[in-house]
């Protein structure tokens, strides 16, 4: 497969495509270790599967991010999957990143930090990181997870959370 270079067109600005990737509805996520005894993390609507052979997933964070930096220093991940009961936690979790999870209780495991009564719980471990415009994008192992089916999940779509509709 060759990939070729082209240069973006005047109407293909960050505002475009931030409206035009608005109509892609996400999941919810949060990722979040321990480490240095603090909880650091960050909700992402991000994650996407990869592999199956080798078990790997994707998230993105932004250049901007002042919890990334923090994050990347962390040897295991936590992500967990908000259901649609978890609306409220998704509301805490905008705080400054100072404040972000005051309240919230977490479970850790191994330095992998989740959100309680989560719709899934991914446990990775970062791979490999790449340098992607104004995103850094990093690949992870997945070590474990768990779903629980009979929840349903929370929903990212036109800027902002939906639940599913039976």
């Amino acid at each position: 497969m060759c990939l070729m270079t082209q240069t973006t067109t005047p109407s293909v600005t960050p505002t475009a495509m931030r409206r035009a990737l608005a109509g892609f509805a996400t999941g919810l996520s949060v990722v979040a270790a321990e480490l240095d005894g603090q909880i650091v993390g960050m909700p992402a609507n991000s994650l996407a599967s990869v592999s199956l052979d080798p078990p790997l997933v994707s998230l993105a964070f932004a250049h901007t991010s002042t919890t990334w930096p923090i994050l990347r220093r962390a040897p295991r991940w936590g992500i967990s999957v908000l259901g649609e009961a978890q609306a409220q936690v998704l509301q805490d979790l905008r705080r400054p990143a100072a404040e972000r999870f005051g309240g919230i209780e977490m479970h850790i495991d191994g330095g992998a930090a989740f959100v309680p009564g989560a719709l899934a719980t991914i446990t990775v471990t970062p791979r490999t990181a790449v340098e992607a415009g104004d995103h850094t994008l990093v690949l992870l192992e997945v070590k474990d997870l768990h779903r629980d089916e009979t929840q349903r999940p929370l929903v990212f779509f036109d800027s902002t959370t939906h639940t599913l509709s039976h």
